[in-house]
């Protein structure tokens, strides 16, 4: 093999890799672009989130401090909070908090940590069988870190 043929090889190849698209970043959302409007009939899911559902998504927040230390999952919220925000009804359910169900065990972080979660986001009323918690917005098959 001449050296013409393998740099002329190594060349092509160079080229197929560069040509391989590359893996997207999921979409990111905010939580000020969860909801487009407060009423009467409660809170009204933004295009944005209709867009996105069942899809995987990126989110940045804080974790409120769990219910239990080996739960699966938790609350994530938009400001720091030293309590956890569970709501007794889906029409209580504030507008700065989402509920992250992990995808596996990871260990928990302080509440005054800002973390990044990536998941696939539901929408809806759902009532968490286990805790009887009541979420609009969720987070499924979910990993975070640090922000």
């Amino acid at each position: 093999m001449q050296r013409r043929d393998c740099l002329t090889g190594m060349a092509a190849t160079m080229a197929l890799v560069a040509a391989r698209p590359a893996l997207a970043a999921p979409p990111e959302i905010t939580f000020d672009e969860l909801y487009a409007s407060f009423s009467a009939l409660g809170l009204k899911f933004s295009d944005k989130v209709l867009n996105l559902t069942d899809q995987t998504i990126r989110i940045q927040g804080f974790m409120a401090p769990p219910l239990k230390a080996e739960a699966q999952f938790f609350v994530l919220t938009q400001i720091p909070m030293s309590i956890c925000p569970f709501c007794s009804s889906d029409s209580d359910w504030p507008d700065n908090i989402m509920v992250v169900y992990l995808d596996k065990r990871q260990t928990f972080v302080q509440p005054n940590q800002r973390i990044a979660v990536t998941g696939r986001l539901e929408r809806g009323s759902w009532m968490d069988p286990e805790t009887g918690f009541v979420s609009q917005l969720r987070l499924r098959d979910a990993r975070y870190g640090m922000a």
